[in-house]
């Protein structure tokens, strides 16, 4: 028998068939290709034209509507109001808010975000070295004055709100005291107009003193405090948050148990869930970033399934991606730095973002926007693109 004739009772066969089903079929191949292409079918055609009747009920593939799963968990992530307009105590022109989620992050079909993620730009209270050619670049004009650069990071750059680092007050750089070092929250604050975040300098002792000055300061703003740590006096950190309303953001180092006892210990201090953010530590791309995925994504799933401790939003903190040497090293095989960097950081902060993650912290403009498109278009109830927009009737192709 020829191959035309064997392709001849192949059609014959499928036609008589009406539908092809496969059961219990097991196929053993290193690679195995399906293909049915334009190209190939006008070719058999041409061989075999009295295959055409055939081939053509062949390739009408049957429509099966898609219904996904859809699933109602016990338990939701509470919501977090972050800045306080005048007529809630604050100063605010606008404020922001997190979390609100009942299902698993973009599971639009469940449940549409109620509060989509939001990214926050550094800026630090001094100039900081090192900091990354790329970033530099981008804010060379402002280094020196943090409330310029946070002027040029809302009205230039489009962040949502501010992440203010006070590196000044570390005692091992120049020991700064907090009263002189809360006269740059406070000249931020009268530059824009969103809401900010306070970072301290990552010394228990000296960052305790830091909330509980500005926190004093700025009570009404309803600010977040970054970050209270295992390491700190935890029940001090409570009674200044549960005082001048603030939220605070625990800080846990990849350790799901940490995390766990920390936000645990803050609310049984007082500290309300909607003003509680949980940080788990975010690893720059190939360096730690499955840790923290499998972390975030256990965090969020826990919280959904009941777990109080856990039904907070979460941070992720993507500018860890810049202590990467692929984002800054120079190597020509590499690529440019100035793309190189910002992509580094976006991708990191994307995969928070895929487990979870409410809240960004980030350095550089580029990345930042590249985000903040992906957060616009995953957010949203329906995408503007529909499935018979796409070209995709000109081939099928599937590679096992």
């Amino acid at each position: 028998m020829s191959g035309k004739d064997e392709v001849l009772n192949l059609f014959k066969l499928l036609d008589e068939a009406g539908e092809l089903e496969l059961e219990d079929v097991t196929i053993e191949a290193e690679e195995l290709a399906i293909e049915f292409l334009p190209v190939m079918m006008q070719a058999l055609v041409k061989a075999a034209p009295e295959a055409a009747v055939a081939l053509k009920k062949v390739v009408e593939l049957k429509a099966e509507k898609f219904e996904p799963p859809v699933f109602k968990y016990p338990g939701s992530i509470a919501e977090v109001q972050i800045g306080a307009t005048r007529a809630e105590g604050g100063t605010r022109g606008k404020v922001v808010k997190i979390g609100g989620d009942t299902c698993p992050p973009f599971y639009r079909f469940e449940s549409p975000p109620k509060n989509r993620p939001v990214v926050a730009l550094d800026v630090f209270d001094q100039p900081v070295v090192p900091l990354a050619g790329p970033v530099k670049n981008a804010y060379k004009d402002v280094l020196n004055d943090p409330a310029e650069w946070a002027k040029k990071a809302i009205q230039v750059y489009g962040a949502d709100l501010i992440s203010l680092h006070m590196v000044s007050t570390d005692p091992t750089i120049k020991d700064t005291p907090v009263q002189e070092a809360a006269k740059a929250v406070e000249r931020v604050l009268q530059a824009v107009d969103v809401p900010i975040i306070v970072g301290g300098s990552g010394n228990p002792q000296k960052d305790l003193q830091l909330f509980q000055y500005v926190g004093e300061m700025t009570a009404g703003e309803r600010l977040v405090f970054a970050s209270a740590t295992i390491d700190m006096n935890l029940e001090e950190v409570a009674k200044i948050m549960k005082k001048t309303g603030h939220n605070v953001i625990a800080l846990a180092f990849l350790d799901i148990n940490q995390a766990k006892e920390l936000s645990r210990k803050l609310m049984d201090g007082g500290v309300p869930r909607d003003h509680l953010i949980l940080d788990p530590t975010t690893g720059a791309l190939g360096y730690g970033i499955e840790y923290s995925f499998s972390v975030m994504e256990r965090i969020r799933l826990a919280g959904l399934m009941g777990d109080e401790a856990f039904q907070v939003p979460i941070s992720c903190a993507a500018t860890n991606a810049w202590a990467a040497r692929e984002a800054w090293m120079k190597v020509d095989e590499w690529g440019p730095r100035e793309y190189r960097g910002p992509l580094w950081e976006a991708t990191t902060a994307i995969v928070g973002l895929m487990a979870g993650a409410n809240l960004f912290m980030m350095m550089h403009p580029l990345a930042a926007k590249i985000v903040k498109g992906l957060v616009e278009l995953l957010s949203k109830p329906k995408l503007d693109v529909k499935l018979e927009e796409v070209n995709y009737r000109d081939w099928v192709k599937m590679r096992v």
